[in-house]
């Protein structure tokens, strides 16, 4: 537990980005609830959600909201200005749309969604700021903060504009945690110099420290053959100080049940276990892999209908597994329809709008190389 702003807080929170799918694409709400039932039952509360997660906000309303009185969990979402906004109104209109699609009446944590440096600018000339801290003033939103997705430099600026904000929103996990392009280390340590409280986002990476390279798991397995590979990855930020919760995305009634045996009663990382993490880390740091998330940030903006995210799997499935004859194959069967990695025109659109930093552009000119060469 973690006791931020008056209010003991679960260290796990449940990340509704990645929500169930049924067959037709849409969230499967019925398998949802038995996820937040379970979650709930565990003695854990946080929830986050976004504008832009399609689905997701409504999926909260009839999971949650309508089923569990409204002081007995924490929700939490985001407002975007950057995607899908034309004007101040506009991005303003968000907040109101949010409350609408939950039916929470208030939100306990409202974020200003993935600053970076292509897009904080936004935010500034649309008066979000000013915005957010007047919901503020009259309980609509309880604390506010923001994401954010860029380099320790623009974190310290953005903190040193506006230290009123009451959090920061971080991707820390292990693996990103000395990665030049994502900063992890850097940026917690720049949000906990400004006396900022931390809420983890990608703990997992996107999925992929549940199902690392065999060189990292054989690490964690040999040092604990019983602990699941997710857990190691989700307790070290956890144990982390100044953290209020570390969100997890998850898919799966079995996701769920496996992080609430490790973090319905957490517990921080030994230093043995540390010093196993430290041995992942290294050998992490021997592979080449496309770092995504497959946040999907990158795909409503692309003009050739380009599933970027998947093709990137495809490629570190290649990287990382060395299985070339199901890297391709599963590049097919995404690529089927759409439009191919050779059908890049270079507008960039995707690199200005990826968290991560990626040079996207690059890496499809890899997947032409080994999947349509």
């Amino acid at each position: 537990m973690s006791d931020y702003f008056g209010k003991t807080t679960p260290k796990l929170g449940f990340g509704l980005m990645r929500l169930p799918k049924l067959e037709d694409g849409s969230i499967d709400v019925e398998q949802t609830k038995s996820m937040v039932d379970k979650f709930m039952a565990a003695g854990l509360t946080y929830f986050d959600t976004a504008y832009v997660y399609p689905g997701s906000e409504e999926a909260a309303r009839e999971a949650l909201v309508e089923r569990y009185p409204r002081g007995s969990y924490t929700l939490a979402t985001k407002l975007c200005a950057w995607m899908g906004c034309s004007d101040e109104k506009s991005a303003k209109q968000e907040f109101y749309t949010s409350l609408q699609r939950t039916g929470a009446g208030y939100f306990d944590y409202y974020l200003l969604h993935a600053l970076q440096k292509d897009n904080y600018t936004i935010y500034d000339r649309y008066h979000i700021w000013d915005f957010v801290a007047e919901l503020k003033e009259k309980g609509l939103v309880k604390h506010y903060g923001f994401s954010f997705h860029a380099d320790p430099e623009l974190l310290d600026q953005i903190l040193t504009a506006h230290p009123e904000v009451d959090f920061v929103q971080l991707q820390l996990n292990y693996a990103d945690w000395e990665n030049p392009s994502v900063t992890s280390r850097a940026n917690y340590e720049m949000a906990r110099r400004h006396g900022k409280s931390v809420v983890v986002m990608e703990p997992i990476k996107g999925g992929m420290l549940a199902n690392p390279p065999e060189s990292v798991a054989s690490i964690l397995r040999e040092a604990n053959p019983a602990a699941s590979l997710a857990s190691w990855a989700v307790r070290y930020v956890a144990s982390l100080d100044g953290i209020i919760t570390v969100l997890s995305g998850m898919s799966t009634v079995a996701q769920m049940e496996d992080n609430i045996s490790y973090m319905g009663d957490f517990k921080p990382l030994t230093s043995d276990e540390q010093a196993t993490i430290a041995k992942a880390q290294k050998a992490l740091a021997a592979i080449d892999s496309v770092p995504c998330t497959a946040c999907h940030y990158c795909t409503p903006g692309c003009p050739m209908g380009i599933p970027i995210p998947e093709i990137f799997t495809a490629l570190n499935r290649m990287f990382i597994y060395g299985d070339f004859a199901v890297a391709k194959d599963k590049y097919e069967r995404e690529t089927h329809g759409k439009g191919k990695a050779s059908d890049c025109i270079r507008c960039m659109q995707c690199e200005s709008a990826c968290p991560q930093q990626i040079e996207c552009t690059k890496w499809l000119e890899k997947a032409v190389e080994l999947f349509e060469g």
